[in-house]
């Protein structure tokens, strides 16, 4: 595991507890430099979002990932859930391909 996804499962499971926490570096799908760390997808499944709307929930997440948002973190996809939203959560979402800075469609 490299450093800043190291740094943003630390942060997460020391703020949340999760059940489940997937920490995705998606940088290779983006125009960055090869083996950036600047584009992270997260699913997080914790008891703290039981009865937490999405918005309370990612803005509990970015205060846990200040640290990383304020440097080498450029993008981040969140999938937020309860335990039960889990269970009953078929899939999570794919990530849409990159279109910009400079990405070939």
């Amino acid at each position: 595991m490299k450093p800043v996804e190291a740094s943003i499962n630390r942060a997460l499971t020391e703020a949340f507890e999760p059940l489940h926490l997937e920490v995705l570096n998606e940088s290779h799908q983006h125009n960055v430099p090869p083996g950036s760390e600047s584009h992270f997808k997260v699913v997080l499944v914790s008891e703290a979002f039981v009865g937490k709307r999405q918005v309370q929930r990612h803005q509990a997440v970015y205060g846990a990932l200040a640290e990383q948002l304020r440097g080498p973190v450029h993008a981040l996809a969140l999938h937020t859930y309860s335990p039960e939203e889990w269970r009953d959560a078929n899939q999570v979402p794919g990530s849409p391909p990159c279109l910009g800075g400079g990405a070939k469609s």
